[in-house]
């Protein structure tokens, strides 16, 4: 009976190693293996990420489970932040970075940190009839405006690069010197104010200039019995929030403070609004009443008079019997 157990157990001693071989000869034959699906997992991450990165809605197979698998919202985000989404671990906080980069971009001002690549990357310059202006440390509120899509903007009220030649900026300056009797540096200060930050809230400077004009003759001391001051005479009793940004309602008469306020105020109506003309009307506070007594076509005829200063005028020409006669 004990040699019958002894020789059991030298058996099982004889399997043990053999066994152990085999796994060790099976998990070394199927290495292979592993090694090839490990890489096609890899690269079948890399092709999903891939494909929505890169996923358009041409409504194409696999560019379709890209669209699906994540929104078309975040895929733009990325593209848009990029690394910069890191920022949020610096010492400072990503509000603070973005501040930054934005009063780099509006004053040229270099930052310092990473997000330095963006700024350069959105930097825009502009041309002013007084350069100066461009230097003042005056916060923007581009933090603001850009929150209103693009697409939510009457193409009337965007930027229509006129007042991109510092000639026509002239031209203006003139028309209102003359207009209003202003003070030439005051009225050039006023009309590069208005182009400089036309930029930075991304609307149509000549539709400023033309609110300014309807509403306050470029008077930036102007006030109205209703408690609207300065050149676009905004509402400082309903707008404290707005003007907390630039320390309190005691800055409202500031041309370079009223102005940022007074764009974004008009851009973010006509933005909800629907149109540039139903904006002019919430603007100046008839959004419930049939009609703004005119204000509209005010604003829009002063455009129009802006604009026709600005346009290269044609030589006119006579007709007598069918031919042209240069006058």
């Amino acid at each position: 009976m004990i040699k019958c157990l002894s020789a059991d157990s030298s058996d099982l001693q004889l399997a043990q190693p053999l066994g152990a071989k085999a796994m060790k000869f099976f998990s070394y034959a199927l290495s292979p293996v592993y090694r090839v699906l490990n890489g096609l997992l890899i690269v079948t991450v890399f092709m999903i990420v891939g494909l929505w990165l890169s996923g358009n809605g041409t409504q194409a197979g696999a560019f379709d489970m890209a669209r699906i698998l994540v929104p078309d919202e975040a895929r733009q985000m990325v593209w848009q932040n990029g690394f910069g989404m890191l920022d949020q671990y610096q010492e400072e906080t990503p509000k603070a970075l973005d501040d930054k980069e934005i009063t780099s971009v509006i004053y040229d001002k270099a930052s310092a940190g990473p997000s330095s690549s963006l700024t350069s990357a959105r930097h825009q310059k502009v041309a002013l009839l007084v350069p100066s202006v461009a230097h003042a440390q005056v916060k923007p509120i581009s933090h603001l405006s850009d929150r209103i899509p693009a697409s939510k903007i009457d193409p009337q009220a965007l930027d229509s690069k006129l007042m991109t030649s510092i000639q026509n900026q002239r031209a203006v300056a003139d028309f209102f010197e003359k207009k209003y009797k202003l003070d030439r540096a005051k009225i050039e200060e006023y009309v590069s104010n208005t182009v400089l930050i036309a930029k930075e809230v991304n609307i149509d400077p000549v539709l400023l200039l033309a609110v300014i004009s309807v509403e306050s003759n470029f008077n930036p001391l102007s006030k109205s019995h209703a408690g609207a001051e300065g050149l676009m005479q905004v509402m400082t009793s309903i707008h404290q929030d707005k003007y907390a940004l630039y320390g309190g309602v005691s800055e409202a008469v500031k041309p370079e403070v009223n102005i940022r306020i007074g764009a974004y105020i008009l851009k973010y109506l006509i933005a909800t609004s629907g149109s540039l003309r139903n904006g002019l009307k919430y603007y100046v506070g008839a959004a419930n009443a049939e009609n703004d007594g005119g204000y509209t076509d005010k604003v829009m005829a002063e455009r129009n008079r802006l604009i026709s200063l600005c346009q290269p005028t044609s030589q006119s020409k006579l007709t007598l019997n069918g031919k042209d006669l240069r006058s």
